[in-house]
This record gives C-alpha cells, sequence and structure tokens, in this order.
C-alpha cells in the first residue's frame, strides 16, 4: 500500500506511475512520450456517480490524459458515439468488474472510479505517441473503440493503447468513421473470433440475425453480405427498407406476427447471432440444422451482472456453471453454443477499413448530436429501437 501511494504521489506531481520504467527511480511522464502536453485540463462529460441521465454533467476542468506507458497515444477526439453499454454502464451496470480491470495507479485515487467518462468509439487526430509507438505519428487521423475499464472517448482527449487503435478510412469523415469501432469489432468477435465465419468458409451459408437494425446489426448484415452469406434479418417493418438496402435476403417484421410461425415457412440456418437475448434462447436455436456445425452465438450473457449480484467469486461460479451447462445442453441436441463480447484491436479496425475502403461497409448513422447535447444522444440511446448509430460531434 505505500507503494500505491508513492506512486500516485508520483502521478500528482507528473512522475510516471505506470510499469514500464525501473520503479527505483524517478521517471516523468514526458520521459514516455514524443512530445510534452501543455495543457492540464480539458472539457469532457462525465460522472460522479451511477444513475439515470441526470448524472451526466459536463465540465472543464478533467484531467487531461498522460501517456503513462511507452505503447500509448493520446488522440484528439473529433466526433464519438453512444452505445448501449455506455447506457448500460452510466446506470453502474458490470462496475465491480470493470473497477477490477482499471488501473489504480491511473486513477484520481487509489480505487477510485470517479469522475469517470464514459464513450468507446472515438475517432480522431494522434496529438502524442509513446517511445515505442511506430505504427503511429502526431497528425495521424485514427480511430479506435476504447474498453470499458478505460476512461472514455466523451472528452477533448483521449489516451488509448497504440494496439487499439487503427488509421481512419479516408473515405469517412470523423462523423462517419465514430460510429463504426466498437460495433464492428463487437460483430467482428462473434462472427469471425467465437462463429469462425470468414471470407473463406462463408459464401452460401445461410445467417440469422436477431435484431438486425441496430448498430451491431446493421454492421453485421453488410459483413456477411461481403463473405458471401445468406442474411435474414429480424426486425421491425419500419426498419425492414434500412436492413434491405444494407444487403438482407429476407426480413423478418417480429411486429407483424409470431417469429417462429414466420421462421417456419424458411429453411434451417447455419449460424445465429442473438442481439436481442431474453426468450430468444428458448426457441432461436431450433432453426439450426443438427448435427452439422451449426453454431448459435448470442452477445447477451449474465457475465457482468453475475458478478455485480454475486462478487468476483460466486458470480465466476455461476457464470461458468452456467456457460458449461448450456453448452453441453446445445451440443446434445446437435449445435454449438458460444458467448461473444466486445474485442478491442486495431488489427481488426484494419481489416475492417479495407472493407469500407472497397464499398462493402459503410456506416449507418440515426442521428448525430453536438457535444453540447450529450444528455440527449443518452436518451436517444436509451429509448431503444435503434436504426443505426448516435454520434456525438466534439470538434
Amino acid at each position: 500500500m505505500k507503494v500505491l501511494k508513492m506512486l500516485v504521489l508520483r502521478r500528482a506531481s507528473g512522475f510516471c506511475p505506470g510499469k514500464c520504467r525501473d520503479l527505483s527511480r524517478p521517471c516523468r511522464v514526458r520521459d514516455l512520450s514524443t512530445t510534452a502536453s501543455r495543457n492540464t485540463v480539458m472539457p469532457a462529460w462525465v460522472i460522479d456517480k451511477y444513475g439515470a441521465n441526470e448524472v451526466l454533467r459536463f465540465t472543464k476542468n478533467m484531467i487531461f490524459p498522460v501517456i503513462c506507458y511507452p505503447n500509448e497515444v493520446i488522440i484528439k477526439v473529433h466526433a464519438a458515439s453512444i452505445n448501449p453499454i455506455d447506457v448500460n454502464m452510466r446506470n453502474g451496470y458490470g462496475a465491480r468488474a470493470l473497477n477490477m480491470r482499471r488501473d489504480p495507479l491511473i486513477m484520481k485515487d487509489i480505487g477510485q472510479e470517479f469522475p469517470l467518462t464514459l464513450g468507446r468509439d472515438v475517432s480522431g487526430v494522434v496529438m502524442e505517441c509513446g517511445l515505442s509507438v511506430t505504427y503511429f505519428k502526431p497528425g495521424d487521423q485514427v480511430w479506435a473503440a476504447v474498453p470499458p475499464w478505460k476512461q472514455g472517448t466523451l472528452s477533448e482527449f483521449v489516451v488509448a493503447s497504440a494496439n487499439e487503435v487503427s488509421h481512419k478510412p479516408k473515405s469517412l469523415s470523423h462523423t462517419e468513421a465514430a460510429s463504426l469501432p466498437y460495433v464492428a469489432l463487437t460483430a467482428w468477435s462473434a462472427l469471425s473470433k467465437v462463429g469462425g465465419l470468414n471470407g473463406k468458409n462463408c459464401k452460401g451459408k445461410r445467417v440469422l440475425i436477431l435484431g438486425a437494425s441496430g448498430g451491431i446489426g446493421t454492421f453485421a448484415t453488410q459483413l456477411l453480405k461481403a463473405w458471401g452469406a445468406h442474411v435474414t434479418a429480424v426486425c421491425s417493418g419500419d426498419a425492414s427498407a434500412l436492413v434491405k438496402k444494407l444487403g438482407a435476403d429476407d426480413i423478418i417484421d417480429y411486429r407483424s406476427g409470431n417469429v417462429e410461425e414466420q421462421l417456419k415457412s424458411l429453411k434451417l440456418f447455419d449460424f445465429v447471432l442473438d442481439n436481442v437475448g431474453g426468450g430468444t434462447e428458448d426457441w432461436a436455436p431450433k432453426y439450426l440444422k443438427k448435427w452439422s456445425g451449426a453454431t448459435y452465438v448470442t452477445l447477451v450473457t449474465p457475465f457482468l451482472l453475475n458478478i455485480d449480484q454475486l462478487g468476483v467469486a460466486d458470480g465466476m461460479v455461476q457464470t461458468g456453471f452456467t456457460m458449461g451447462s448450456k453448452s453441453l445442453k446445445h451440443l446434445c441436441q446437435g449445435i454449438h453454443y458460444r458467448w461473444a463480447f466486445f474485442m478491442a484491436s486495431g488489427v481488426y479496425l484494419d481489416d475492417i477499413a479495407e472493407l469500407v475502403e472497397a464499398g462493402k461497409v459503410r456506416p449507418v448513422i440515426e442521428q448525430t448530436f453536438p457535444f453540447s447535447q450529450v444528455p440527449q444522444a443518452f436518451l436517444k440511446a436509451e429509448g431503444g429501437h435503434a436504426r443505426g448509430k448516435t454520434v456525438v460531434n466534439v470538434v
């Protein structure tokens, strides 16, 4: 504890608290960076406690981010976007697990997560680079998705690990680019890293997407079509034109009648991507081809909720039991059952940028807000029934 307190004092006085240098001697932050920042504070939207939308607070005095590890970059934020995870985090969802991942040495104080900046997506310009960063330089236009245990992007500047960052597609504006990283990486994780689909094995596969009109669904539809799959999208009727335009082959309107009854008229599927959760697990797997390697992947898992409610140890045990029992149950029925999560990756964003530049994937933005209206942007995202993304223009 004495060592931690000493490191916090170093942080407050301009010394680097990171693990990147020998702690037997002082190490100033500027020693880790190619440039020295002149700012000490910046404008940002933060929360000081968890709760409803009124906990969002604008401040001009948020501590300016500093490079504490040699592989980090500081990005001047031009645009960010609001994801459901931001709304949930504002309410306190996942706080216990995320606090375990946060580095206490770069918090305001030991073990204290507030003030907390939300926002995961960023498109902007590199301002500073750590000494080990060679792939980027100040002035580069980049995009990234910052993991939820780090300070977020609803601020003038944000710090990110270089391996989380990618060069922004030249064909996109910052506003357009900010709409993609988090949902794109989440969909990429579910379809490719967990589900095993890619451009070489996807042609002709029949894929069912539940919740196809939101940010993840609209990207997943385009990605699967770029890979040659046949896509059936479940959404509301007023979103069908959008989803059809993105390439979906069949549309199921969940408001026009029972989804199961509508699915009975279609052929069975090779893959189901579930963005909805809840009762969908009770019936959706029935429409997969049995004993053929078919896979059901859900993005709605009890992992963080279990830890919030039961604590770390019991939460992990409960999560492991739930995952194991569900996997075994579905395996006995002839299908694979998987959970998927967001993965921060600049390398995957490089691949996604190639698809964007090739015209195979485009951003889908429902509404944009100025930086002064972040609370209104949260309310829009919180209302559900998304038709793409909600973007905040910071610059």
